[in-house]
């Protein structure tokens, strides 16, 4: 019974430690992610760089098995900036950037099948004029007599 009762308290540490060591570094992560990307942002820097830069601090902090994704840094990032809005008040203009427009996004995606779809289309046409000029070429070789019957 002495034994349940010690690998009982024994789980339950071992669960505490790994829930402190995977959670709390992805609070701080998204915190100092949050002061990267406000800070390079206000000081000038384009929306890539900075949060190229916030990312890769995220994803090297971040504790736990599981890598970051880019809308999980995204996320982390703008908790952090509504959460601390005295601190980073200067930045809720940026935010915006994190999840850009999908409606653009997608007819971007549409005008490029579009255009792709085009070039095909004319390489085809091109194909086809190729064979009648060939087909003709093959045709004016040959010597016709009109006359002869």
């Amino acid at each position: 019974m002495q034994k349940l009762k010690d690998l009982k308290i024994i789980f339950l540490l071992i669960g505490f430690i790994s829930q402190i060591s995977f959670f709390t570094p992805k609070v701080f992560a998204g915190s100092f992610g949050a002061e990267i990307f406000c800070a390079m942002r206000e000081g000038g820097n384009d929306h890539e760089s900075s949060w190229e830069a916030a990312y890769s601090y995220i994803k090297r902090q971040k504790g736990g098995i599981f890598k970051v994704s880019p809308a999980q840094a995204a996320a982390l990032i703008i908790e952090t900036v509504v959460r601390e809005k005295d601190n980073f008040g200067y930045c809720i203009q940026y935010l915006d950037q994190l999840y850009p427009d999908r409606e653009l996004q997608r007819e971007l995606e549409e005008e490029e099948e579009r255009k792709m779809q085009e070039e095909l289309a004319a390489e085809e046409r091109r194909r086809e004029i190729e064979a009648l000029i060939e087909e003709d070429e093959n045709l004016s070789e040959e010597d016709f007599d009109r006359y002869s019957y």
